[in-house]
């Protein structure tokens, strides 16, 4: 059959299809269920009413259940069995089988320092620019041009980037920009400046802002006219220890890259440097995910009364006071959703790592390491048991940003 009847078949049998459902299981629940006649006419009315929205809302419920809860409960089912055994039930041992295993620890550790820096940086740089961008005469220019990049495919803007970090013989022309300006450093007074002290700036800029974090979380559980709870406190304690540490780590850096020796005239093969080529796949979802930020934030900016930031000017507020302590305020809300929609999606990242590394020179995650199992060594058990925890570590986020957002339509 003509691809063009197929495709006008399918539509005509699923509107067809729809309507006929809703014509004859309102017919079946008036006429045969629950007619409206006879003495219990006012009473079988009201139980068809009840009955009726769970008619239409059968569908999109079958619907759910069969792609959503169905593949749920059969990962489960597979992680439990071992396909060797001719799919025997073995308990907990593919979840034991992956503990043991050092790539999955490395997947782990990779997923978590995406955590801290993906949704970090894509939130803070698309704060930034949503404020800034609204303060020029061409912001709405320049808003479409960083927000360009979500309509690329994860898949698409890895092999940009891949190009960018490409690495050739010494004796060849780099087509990668990033080594071609890395060859232009000879260890002079500008490979100091941009190599050295930018780097080590960076670095103070960061351990300052992650400071100041701390204290304001810190700060309420110290004021006594304020009563904070225990699960609050936890969380407070817990986010500024983990600020602390962030403090304490940019500071050990700083040093750090004053001390470095530098390769200097030779090309770098980045993706393969460990550690630093994670940072060099993050940058590929920051460059994708800081578009998304700055609209939704730019949005909830607008959306900031101006009577606040008028009374703030009029008390003697400066531009960096009005905007950490009258405007971040008020939309703390807002930048929450964003930080925990792109932590979902960094915690499910696959096409990036996978079209540049494929999990090498340590660069694994958690939903690489999945397909590993389940497609290459064909191990549904420990690949199932790896899609259980990723659902497991996303769930809870995902639960919570569904409660927060239903608060705030309330």
């Amino acid at each position: 059959m003509h691809p063009a009847l197929q495709g006008l078949l399918t539509i005509f049998i699923g509107v067809g299809g729809c309507v006929g459902y809703f014509y004859f299981s309102n017919q079946f629940l008036d006429k045969v269920m629950f007619p409206a006649k006879g003495p219990q006419a006012g009473r079988n009315i009201n139980r068809a009413n009840m009955i009726r929205p769970w008619l239409f809302l059968f569908p999109a419920i079958f619907a759910l259940g069969l792609y959503l809860a169905y593949p749920v409960v059969e990962t489960l089912r597979l992680s439990l069995t071992d396909r060797s055994l001719d799919g025997a039930f073995v308990g907990l041992d593919n979840y034991r089988q992956i503990f043991s295993e050092a790539k999955f620890w490395e997947a782990m550790r990779n997923n978590m320092l995406w955590l801290i820096v993906v949704p970090a940086a894509s939130t803070a740089i698309g704060l930034l620019v949503a404020q800034l961008t609204d303060r020029i005469a061409w912001g709405n220019i320049a808003k479409s041009l960083i927000f360009m990049p979500m309509a690329i495919s994860f898949v698409g803007a890895s092999v940009i980037f891949k190009l960018i970090y490409d690495t050739r013989p010494v004796d060849q022309d780099q087509i990668g920009i990033l080594n071609a300006i890395w060859l232009q450093f000879d260890g002079g007074a500008g490979s100091f400046m941009f190599l050295k002290l930018a780097p080590a700036l960076i670095l103070l800029a960061f351990a300052g802002i992650a400071a100041y974090v701390v204290w304001l979380l810190v700060q309420p559980l110290m004021d006594s006219h304020k009563k904070a709870g225990p699960v609050q406190i936890v969380l407070r304690l817990a986010a500024g220890a983990g600020g602390a540490w962030l403090v304490i780590l940019s500071l050990m850096n700083v040093f750090q890259v004053f001390t470095v020796a530098y390769a200097y005239g030779e090309p770098q093969t980045w993706l393969t440097l460990p550690f630093w080529n994670s940072f060099f796949l993050m940058v590929v979802l920051i460059w994708i995910q800081t578009g998304f930020a700055m609209v939704i934030l730019s949005a909830a900016l607008r959306g900031i009364p101006e009577e606040t930031i008028e009374a703030a000017i009029v008390d003697g507020a400066n531009p960096f006071q009005v905007f950490f302590k009258i405007k971040v305020p008020q939309i703390v809300g807002t930048i929450v959703v964003v930080w925990t929609t792109i932590t979902l999606t960094v915690l499910k990242v696959f096409d990036i790592v996978f079209a540049m590394t494929n999990g090498q020179w340590e660069t694994q995650v958690l939903a690489n390491y999945m397909f590993d199992k389940l497609f290459r060594a064909n191990d549904w058990g420990a690949g199932s048991a790896s899609a259980i925890i990723i659902m497991l570590l996303v769930s809870p986020i995902l639960i919570w940003n569904v409660v927060s957002a239903r608060k705030e339509m309330r």
